[in-house]
């Protein structure tokens, strides 16, 4: 008789049947919010549409795993399935009692949620997020060191422009490029954030500066060949956030950084 295989083997063979590579998220939500009639459903479809989320997740499940067996001597699939909210309520606990980052204790219940069910360990109250705590690229980081603005002059016109990430970026193609009728220019992204595609308006007196540089060139080429890996496009993100935000709010400051994040960009970033 063959060895039974391990809780881990199990583990990742759920996590295969979840993925949807290539598929689209937007497209399977509105699915579900026909099929339940409800046209402002919003919860998640259950699947995982990036090899990013799929790496992220795995690792946050696999130590749950881990910390299952060595603590609760927890062996079988069954096992783990029968008591999760049990273990997972536990789990995220003694997260908050390390003083874990809100951020990464929403991470793990999102992939735990995932894996369980979406009410796994409803009783358990997370600390919330507040923007003081993003610490990312608020100030010069080490990435910083190995990147040489004076060499990337149209990759840092770019994200200033359009506020895409830096994946976004790779993969956008010269033909997705738009010069629209009204004279504004639109860039079209196939594979966003969960895989959802959208349409991100160049900031206005940008447009001319994106055109120029897609200018001559075939419809089907990557619009930059190669992206500078210690490229900070968060930075660059945030301030055409920012922009964006002045042109639309004229007279408005910009919120200082202070308070929660609202409940509605809290549940999306969940999901």
């Amino acid at each position: 008789m063959g060895r039974y295989p391990g809780l881990i083997y199990f583990v990742l063979k759920r996590l295969d049947s979840l993925m949807a590579i290539g598929k689209s998220r937007h497209q399977a939500k509105q699915r579900i919010r026909a099929e339940l009639d409800e046209v402002n459903w919003n919860g998640s479809t259950g699947m995982i549409y990036s090899h990013t989320t799929r790496k992220v997740y795995q690792q946050h499940i696999l130590a749950f795993a881990n910390w299952a067996m060595a603590n609760y001597q927890v062996k079988r699939p069954e096992e783990l399935d029968t008591h999760a909210d049990e273990l997972v309520s536990r789990y995220l606990q003694e997260g908050i009692e390390q003083e874990k980052s809100p951020y990464t204790l929403q991470t793990v219940r999102s992939a735990l949620r995932l894996y369980f069910g979406w009410k796994v360990a409803e009783s358990v109250i997370l600390p919330k997020r507040k923007r003081t705590d993003i610490k990312r690229s608020r100030v010069s980081v080490k990435q910083d060191d190995h990147f040489q603005p004076q060499h990337w002059p149209a990759h840092i016109l770019f994200a200033q422009a359009t506020g895409l990430r830096f994946a976004e970026m790779r993969d956008v193609h010269v033909d997705e490029i738009i010069a629209q009728p009204d004279g504004r220019v639109i860039v079209h992204v196939r594979n966003g954030k969960g895989g959802k595609a959208r349409n991100v308006p160049v900031l206005a007196g940008y447009e001319q500066d994106i055109l120029a540089i897609i200018e001559g060139r075939a419809p089907h080429e990557h619009v930059f060949e190669h992206m500078p890996k210690n490229m900070d496009v968060q930075s660059y993100r945030r301030a055409s956030a920012q922009a964006r935000y002045r042109q639309h709010a004229p007279g408005r400051t910009l919120p200082d950084g202070q308070g929660s994040l609202s409940l509605a960009i809290m549940m999306r970033r969940r999901r």
